[in-house]
Protein backbone atom coordinates (compact mmCIF):
# COMPACT_ATOMS: atom_id res chain seq x y z
CA UNK A 1 0.00 0.00 0.00
CA UNK A 2 1.55 3.33 -1.31
CA UNK A 3 1.74 6.19 0.83
CA UNK A 4 0.17 9.34 -1.10
CA UNK A 5 1.14 12.10 1.13
CA UNK A 6 3.83 14.54 -0.20
CA UNK A 7 7.18 13.91 0.08
CA UNK A 8 10.26 16.28 0.20
CA UNK A 9 13.52 15.86 -1.85
CA UNK A 10 16.56 16.27 0.23
CA UNK A 11 18.57 18.92 -0.90
CA UNK A 12 15.67 20.58 -3.00
CA UNK A 13 14.12 22.02 0.55
CA UNK A 14 12.40 21.52 3.69
CA UNK A 15 8.67 22.32 4.42
CA UNK A 16 8.46 25.46 6.82
CA UNK A 17 8.31 24.22 10.51
CA UNK A 18 4.99 25.10 12.47
CA UNK A 19 5.15 27.29 15.42
CA UNK A 20 4.69 25.31 18.70
CA UNK A 21 3.97 27.57 21.01
CA UNK A 22 4.34 31.47 21.94
CA UNK A 23 7.71 33.01 22.65
CA UNK A 24 8.89 32.87 25.93
CA UNK A 25 8.82 36.78 26.24
CA UNK A 26 5.06 36.68 25.18
CA UNK A 27 4.50 34.84 28.73
CA UNK A 28 3.91 37.69 31.38
CA UNK A 29 1.47 39.85 29.47
CA UNK A 30 -0.68 36.76 28.37
CA UNK A 31 -0.50 35.93 32.02
CA UNK A 32 -1.58 39.68 33.03
CA UNK A 33 -4.30 39.57 30.30
CA UNK A 34 -5.60 35.88 31.68
CA UNK A 35 -5.22 37.26 35.29
CA UNK A 36 -7.88 39.64 34.27
CA UNK A 37 -9.88 37.06 32.66
CA UNK A 38 -9.59 35.38 35.77
CA UNK A 39 -10.67 38.67 37.95
CA UNK A 40 -13.66 39.15 36.14
CA UNK A 41 -15.12 35.99 36.55
CA UNK A 42 -14.29 35.94 40.35
CA UNK A 43 -16.21 39.16 40.03
CA UNK A 44 -19.25 36.94 38.99
CA UNK A 45 -18.74 34.99 41.45
CA UNK A 46 -18.71 37.25 44.56
CA UNK A 47 -22.13 38.86 42.75
CA UNK A 48 -23.92 35.64 43.52
CA UNK A 49 -22.74 35.32 46.89
CA UNK A 50 -23.99 39.35 47.11
CA UNK A 51 -20.40 40.80 47.69
CA UNK A 52 -21.70 43.82 45.67
CA UNK A 53 -18.26 45.20 46.84
CA UNK A 54 -15.86 43.05 45.97
CA UNK A 55 -17.65 42.17 42.65
CA UNK A 56 -17.22 45.89 41.84
CA UNK A 57 -13.47 45.69 42.67
CA UNK A 58 -12.41 42.81 40.63
CA UNK A 59 -14.36 44.30 37.41
CA UNK A 60 -11.87 47.36 38.26
CA UNK A 61 -9.33 44.86 39.07
CA UNK A 62 -9.46 43.33 35.31
CA UNK A 63 -9.86 47.23 34.05
CA UNK A 64 -6.64 47.91 35.73
CA UNK A 65 -4.61 44.45 33.98
CA UNK A 66 -6.03 45.09 31.05
CA UNK A 67 -4.27 48.81 30.74
CA UNK A 68 -0.86 47.40 31.79
CA UNK A 69 -1.22 43.65 30.03
CA UNK A 70 -0.64 46.15 26.56
CA UNK A 71 2.40 47.73 27.79
CA UNK A 72 3.88 45.07 28.57
CA UNK A 73 3.84 43.26 25.75
CA UNK A 74 5.45 46.38 23.96
CA UNK A 75 7.87 46.94 26.77
CA UNK A 76 9.49 43.41 25.95
CA UNK A 77 8.41 43.33 22.13
CA UNK A 78 6.02 40.17 22.67
CA UNK A 79 3.01 41.79 20.38
CA UNK A 80 1.37 38.86 18.59
CA UNK A 81 -1.74 38.07 17.18
CA UNK A 82 -2.54 35.29 19.56
CA UNK A 83 -2.36 37.94 22.50
CA UNK A 84 -4.97 40.19 20.52
CA UNK A 85 -7.44 37.21 20.57
CA UNK A 86 -6.86 36.48 24.13
CA UNK A 87 -7.07 40.18 25.47
CA UNK A 88 -10.49 40.32 23.10
CA UNK A 89 -11.80 37.30 24.91
CA UNK A 90 -11.03 38.63 28.39
CA UNK A 91 -12.33 41.99 27.40
CA UNK A 92 -15.75 40.56 26.59
CA UNK A 93 -16.27 38.45 29.51
CA UNK A 94 -15.13 40.96 32.07
CA UNK A 95 -16.46 43.96 30.84
CA UNK A 96 -19.39 42.83 29.19
CA UNK A 97 -20.53 39.59 30.62
CA UNK A 98 -19.37 40.03 33.91
CA UNK A 99 -21.03 43.70 34.95
CA UNK A 100 -24.20 42.43 32.99
CA UNK A 101 -24.91 39.56 35.61
CA UNK A 102 -23.57 41.67 38.50
CA UNK A 103 -26.29 44.72 37.69
CA UNK A 104 -28.97 41.82 36.43
CA UNK A 105 -28.11 39.96 39.82
CA UNK A 106 -28.00 43.45 41.86
CA UNK A 107 -31.34 45.43 40.62
CA UNK A 108 -32.68 43.95 36.88
CA UNK A 109 -33.72 40.52 37.95
CA UNK A 110 -36.68 42.24 39.66
CA UNK A 111 -37.82 43.57 36.12
CA UNK A 112 -38.09 39.59 35.57
CA UNK A 113 -37.59 38.74 31.38
CA UNK A 114 -37.31 42.71 30.40
CA UNK A 115 -34.12 42.51 33.03
CA UNK A 116 -32.16 40.03 32.12
CA UNK A 117 -32.73 41.72 28.46
CA UNK A 118 -30.86 44.60 29.42
CA UNK A 119 -28.36 42.65 30.81
CA UNK A 120 -27.61 40.40 27.64
CA UNK A 121 -27.94 44.52 25.37
CA UNK A 122 -24.70 45.59 27.82
CA UNK A 123 -22.86 41.81 26.99
CA UNK A 124 -23.86 41.99 23.47
CA UNK A 125 -22.84 45.24 22.63
CA UNK A 126 -19.50 45.12 24.15
CA UNK A 127 -19.06 42.60 22.36
CA UNK A 128 -19.76 44.20 19.03
CA UNK A 129 -17.38 46.60 19.86
CA UNK A 130 -14.36 44.52 20.10
CA UNK A 131 -15.40 42.96 17.09
CA UNK A 132 -15.80 45.64 15.61
CA UNK A 133 -12.13 46.62 16.89
CA UNK A 134 -10.69 43.33 15.89
CA UNK A 135 -12.05 44.35 12.31
CA UNK A 136 -10.31 47.50 11.98
CA UNK A 137 -6.86 46.55 13.88
CA UNK A 138 -4.85 46.25 10.82
CA UNK A 139 -6.42 49.31 9.19
CA UNK A 140 -3.61 52.15 8.24
CA UNK A 141 -6.39 54.97 8.24
CA UNK A 142 -8.77 55.26 11.26
CA UNK A 143 -9.97 58.66 11.33
CA UNK A 144 -10.76 59.00 15.18
CA UNK A 145 -7.40 57.39 15.90
CA UNK A 146 -5.43 59.26 13.82
CA UNK A 147 -6.62 62.47 15.35
CA UNK A 148 -5.68 61.19 18.94
CA UNK A 149 -9.50 59.83 19.71
CA UNK A 150 -11.46 56.70 19.98
CA UNK A 151 -14.86 55.91 19.03
CA UNK A 152 -17.26 55.33 20.94
CA UNK A 153 -16.81 54.14 24.78
CA UNK A 154 -14.11 51.68 25.39
CA UNK A 155 -14.98 48.55 27.08
CA UNK A 156 -12.87 48.69 30.34
CA UNK A 157 -14.93 52.14 30.75
CA UNK A 158 -18.14 51.21 29.70
CA UNK A 159 -17.91 48.72 32.32
CA UNK A 160 -16.99 51.87 35.00
CA UNK A 161 -19.64 53.76 33.48
CA UNK A 162 -22.53 50.57 33.73
CA UNK A 163 -21.19 49.74 37.25
CA UNK A 164 -21.68 53.48 38.49
CA UNK A 165 -25.15 52.99 39.94
CA UNK A 166 -23.04 50.27 42.38
CA UNK A 167 -21.10 52.95 43.51
CA UNK A 168 -23.66 55.65 44.38
CA UNK A 169 -25.35 53.25 46.43
CA UNK A 170 -22.57 52.16 48.14
CA UNK A 171 -21.66 55.41 48.70
CA UNK A 172 -25.34 57.12 50.02
CA UNK A 173 -27.29 53.93 49.98
CA UNK A 174 -30.26 55.77 48.56
CA UNK A 175 -32.64 53.60 46.80
CA UNK A 176 -33.16 55.17 43.65
CA UNK A 177 -29.53 53.97 43.29
CA UNK A 178 -30.40 50.85 42.67
CA UNK A 179 -34.39 51.44 41.06
CA UNK A 180 -34.68 48.46 38.70
CA UNK A 181 -36.01 51.00 35.92
CA UNK A 182 -33.46 53.53 36.45
CA UNK A 183 -30.88 50.72 36.14
CA UNK A 184 -32.14 49.49 33.15
CA UNK A 185 -32.21 52.84 31.05
CA UNK A 186 -29.00 53.21 32.26
CA UNK A 187 -27.59 50.24 31.46
CA UNK A 188 -29.31 50.61 28.02
CA UNK A 189 -27.48 54.25 27.59
CA UNK A 190 -24.23 53.07 28.23
CA UNK A 191 -24.52 50.14 25.89
CA UNK A 192 -25.48 52.55 23.26
CA UNK A 193 -22.62 54.28 24.29
CA UNK A 194 -20.10 51.48 23.52
CA UNK A 195 -21.17 50.75 20.17
CA UNK A 196 -21.67 54.23 18.73
CA UNK A 197 -19.12 56.17 16.47
CA UNK A 198 -19.01 59.40 18.88
CA UNK A 199 -15.13 60.74 19.53
CA UNK A 200 -13.86 60.01 23.06
CA UNK A 201 -10.70 61.02 24.04
CA UNK A 202 -7.83 58.37 24.36
CA UNK A 203 -6.03 57.10 27.21
CA UNK A 204 -3.01 58.96 25.49
CA UNK A 205 -2.45 62.69 27.00
CA UNK A 206 0.48 64.87 26.19
CA UNK A 207 1.79 67.16 28.87
CA UNK A 208 3.29 70.38 28.31
CA UNK A 209 6.71 70.50 30.14
CA UNK A 210 5.92 72.92 32.79
CA UNK A 211 2.70 71.38 33.84
CA UNK A 212 3.83 67.38 34.94
CA UNK A 213 4.33 68.43 38.39
CA UNK A 214 0.68 69.49 38.88
CA UNK A 215 -0.14 66.60 36.90
CA UNK A 216 1.83 64.18 39.00
CA UNK A 217 -0.21 65.99 41.94
CA UNK A 218 -3.33 65.22 40.96
CA UNK A 219 -2.46 61.44 40.65
CA UNK A 220 -1.68 61.47 44.05
CA UNK A 221 -4.49 63.38 45.52
CA UNK A 222 -6.87 61.03 43.28
CA UNK A 223 -5.19 58.02 44.48
CA UNK A 224 -5.25 59.00 48.11
CA UNK A 225 -9.25 59.93 47.81
CA UNK A 226 -9.44 56.12 46.08
CA UNK A 227 -8.08 54.84 49.51
CA UNK A 228 -10.11 56.93 51.42
CA UNK A 229 -13.43 57.26 49.87
CA UNK A 230 -13.38 54.92 46.97
CA UNK A 231 -17.05 54.80 45.99
CA UNK A 232 -17.52 58.05 46.32
CA UNK A 233 -14.47 58.85 44.05
CA UNK A 234 -15.13 56.25 41.34
CA UNK A 235 -18.58 58.04 40.95
CA UNK A 236 -17.06 61.29 40.60
CA UNK A 237 -14.45 60.32 38.43
CA UNK A 238 -17.09 58.38 36.36
CA UNK A 239 -19.72 61.15 35.96
CA UNK A 240 -16.57 63.61 35.05
CA UNK A 241 -15.63 60.71 32.20
CA UNK A 242 -19.14 61.01 30.64
CA UNK A 243 -19.31 64.69 31.07
CA UNK A 244 -16.30 64.53 28.82
CA UNK A 245 -18.08 63.37 26.36
CA UNK A 246 -19.32 66.47 24.88
CA UNK A 247 -16.23 68.36 24.98
CA UNK A 248 -14.19 65.33 23.08
CA UNK A 249 -16.56 65.21 20.18
CA UNK A 250 -16.34 68.86 19.91
CA UNK A 251 -12.71 69.13 19.87
CA UNK A 252 -12.94 65.98 17.35
CA UNK A 253 -14.91 68.23 15.25
CA UNK A 254 -12.67 70.72 15.16
CA UNK A 255 -9.70 68.67 13.99
CA UNK A 256 -11.76 67.10 11.26
CA UNK A 257 -12.74 70.55 9.61
CA UNK A 258 -9.11 71.89 10.25
CA UNK A 259 -8.59 68.78 8.42
CA UNK A 260 -10.75 69.36 5.46
CA UNK A 261 -9.75 72.73 5.06
CA UNK A 262 -6.09 71.76 4.80
CA UNK A 263 -6.75 69.27 2.24
CA UNK A 264 -9.07 71.67 -0.10
CA UNK A 265 -6.09 74.03 0.26
CA UNK A 266 -3.42 71.85 -1.46
CA UNK A 267 -0.25 71.55 -0.60
CA UNK A 268 1.72 75.03 -0.41
CA UNK A 269 3.56 75.79 -3.46
CA UNK A 270 7.40 75.87 -3.07
CA UNK A 271 9.13 78.66 -5.23
CA UNK A 272 12.87 77.03 -6.50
Amino acid sequence: MSDSRPRIRRGLGRAPALPRGIPLRAVLPNAVTALALCSGLTGIRFAILGNWEAAVLMVLAAAVLDGIDGRIARLVRAESRFGAELDSLSDAISFGVAPALILYLWSLQALGRFGWLVALLHALFCALRLARFNAQIDLVAQPHKSAGFLTGVPAPAGAALALTPVYLWLWTGEAVTRAPVVIALWTAFIAILMVSSVATFGPKIRLRQNVRFEAIAVLVALAAALVSAPWTTLAIVAIAYLASIPFSMRSYRKIRRLRAAEAASGPVPTVS
